[in-house]
Parts: C-alpha cells; structure tokens; sequence
C-alpha cells in the first residue's frame, strides 16, 4: 500500500481530523497537542482545536487538586498547528522535521483546564526555504489564553 499523502487541493478553506494530522506530524500521544484543524488558508495561517480532558498524564503532577495545563504545551500546540501549516507547503515533508527554535513575546492571560477547548490560531509572519516565523494565539471560550511569536527551521530526519 502507497503510504505517500494525498495532494492538498488549493481551496482557501482546509480542515483535518486526526488522522490527516498524523499524517502530517511526526507527533504522537501522549505528545500530539492538536485534535482537529477547522481553518486553514495555504501559507498564511491554520486554526486549530485541543480538546483538553483530565485524563492528560500531565495532570498528575500540575497541579494534584489543581489541574492547569502547562503554558510551555500550550506553546507546543502553536508550534505544532504552525508545523501543519508549513509542512502542507514542502514536496518531500516525509523526510523533513519543522523544529522549534525560539519564542517571543510569550504572555499567558489564564489558566487551561479540564474541560476546555482551545483554539489556536497561527498566522504566517515570514517564511523562507528553511526558516519561518509565525504569530500564535490561544483562546478559551472567545478569551485569550496565550500568545507569543514562534520561530522554526525546516531540517531533515535523521535516518
């Protein structure tokens, strides 16, 4: 069986379940941060849902009787919508890695709990043939949780 992705089409609107997601990043559980992507416009910008549930192994230790979900995985999330995003634009995606390689401005606004939705968004600030640069934000229920400028660079695997 032919495990190549099928072409994208160029249509202003993309969406993707898990699976198309898995077939796009190298991430898996418990690693994976995004659950379903519900908007994306090729090579400016993707909108992407986490669906967060108690049953996070990071809750077990942040916080026992005060669970919060870890700014720096809110973060990743970004990181990995804004991966979608830019692998969707590279032929040979199934030998290269997007890897994170910086953070700016980060600001955490509230908490993300169990039971939260979160929507990340991550526009397309500047991106070349290796290097990129993306604004990220995330929201709960229409109010901001995080933002923050990414940056990442295009390498290949390692075999």
């Amino acid at each position: 069986m032919d495990s190549k992705p099928a072409p994208l089409q160029e249509s202003a609107r993309i969406t993707m379940d898990i699976v198309e997601i898995q077939r796009i990043l190298p991430h898996r559980f418990p690693f994976l941060l995004i659950d379903r992507v519900i908007e994306l416009d090729r090579k400016q910008r993707i909108v992407a849902i986490k669906n967060v549930t108690v049953n996070e192994p990071f809750f077990q230790g942040h916080f026992p009787g005060y669970p919060i979900m870890p700014g720096v995985l809110i973060i990743e999330a970004m990181a990995q919508a804004g991966a979608v995003l830019l692998l969707l634009e590279v032929p040979d995606r199934e030998s290269k890695l997007v890897v994170f390689t910086g953070i700016d401005g980060a600001k955490f606004r509230r908490p993300v709990v169990p039971g939260d939705q979160v929507r990340i968004e991550v526009s397309v600030i500047n991106w070349r043939s290796r290097i990129g640069q993306m604004a990220g934000i995330a929201t709960v229920d229409g109010k901001k949780v995080c933002e923050a400028t990414l940056s990442c660079m295009l390498v290949p695997k390692s075999s």
